[in-house]
C-alpha cells in the first residue's frame, strides 16, 4: 500500500528495541560482576631477600591484597552494589515496570581505584610513595583487568542513560505534539 504524503510510516523498531535495553543491562552486569569477582579474589604473596647474614638470606613475606586500600574496598562495594541494582532491574523490567540507574557511585568507586592503581603503577616520590606494580605484578595486572571491566560497566550504563532519555524526550514531544 503506498504511503499518502504527510503520513509517518510505523515501522515496527519497537519489537526490536525491547531487548536492546535489557542486553545492554545483562552485559553492564556481567562487567561488574567480573570486576568485583577480580577485584576481590586479587591477592598475591612474595617473598623479599631483605638482608643475609653470611651466605644465609633474611627474608620478609608480603602480601597485597585489596583490603590493605580503602579506594580498592570502595571498588569492590560499589560495583557489587552495581552488580545486584542491574540484577534487580532486570527482574523489575521483565515483570514490566521501569527504572534507571544513576552512574555516580560506579563512577566514584572505578575512578578511585583508577587513582590507586595508577599511583600503585607509578608511585609519588613527592610523597615518597614506592611502586609496588614492579614488586606485585599479578595483583596490579588482576587489578587493571577488573577497573577495566568496570569502566566498560559505566560506559554500558551512560549508554543506557542516554537511550532512557531519548525515550523519555521523545515521550514529551509525543505528548506536547497532542495537546491542542
Amino acid at each position: 500500500m503506498a504511503q499518502q504524503a504527510g503520513e509517518k510510516s510505523e515501522v515496527p523498531t519497537r519489537e526490536l528495541k525491547g531487548w536492546v535495553i535489557p542486553l545492554l543491562r545483562l552485559f553492564a552486569f556481567s562487567a561488574f560482576v567480573s570486576a568485583t569477582v577480580v577485584m576481590a579474589l586479587n591477592k598475591q604473596t612474595k617473598a623479599f631477600v631483605v638482608a643475609t647474614i653470611g651466605s644465609n638470606p633474611i627474608k620478609a613475606t608480603l602480601t597485597a591484597k585489596f583490603q590493605h586500600t580503602p579506594a580498592f574496598v570502595f571498588f569492590v562495594v560499589a560495583n557489587g552494589v552495581a552488580s545486584i541494582h542491574n540484577l534487580l532491574i532486570l527482574a523489575i523490567q521483565s515483570i514490566g515496570r521501569k527504572y534507571d540507574f544513576k552512574v555516580a557511585l560506579v563512577s566514584a568507586g572505578a575512578s578511585a581505584a583508577a587513582f590507586m592503581g595508577y599511583l600503585g603503577r607509578k608511585g609519588n616520590s613527592h610523597a615518597r610513595w614506592n611502586k609496588i606494580c614492579d614488586k606485585f605484578d599479578t595483583f596490579c595486572d588482576h587489578g587493571a583487568g577488573a577497573m577495566t571491566a568496570s569502566f566498560i560497566g559505566l560506559v554500558l550504563l551512560m549508554v543506557l542513560n542516554v537511550i532512557s532519555i531519548i525515550k523519555l524526550q521523545n515521550r514529551s514531544s509525543a505528548n506536547c505534539s497532542s495537546v491542542p
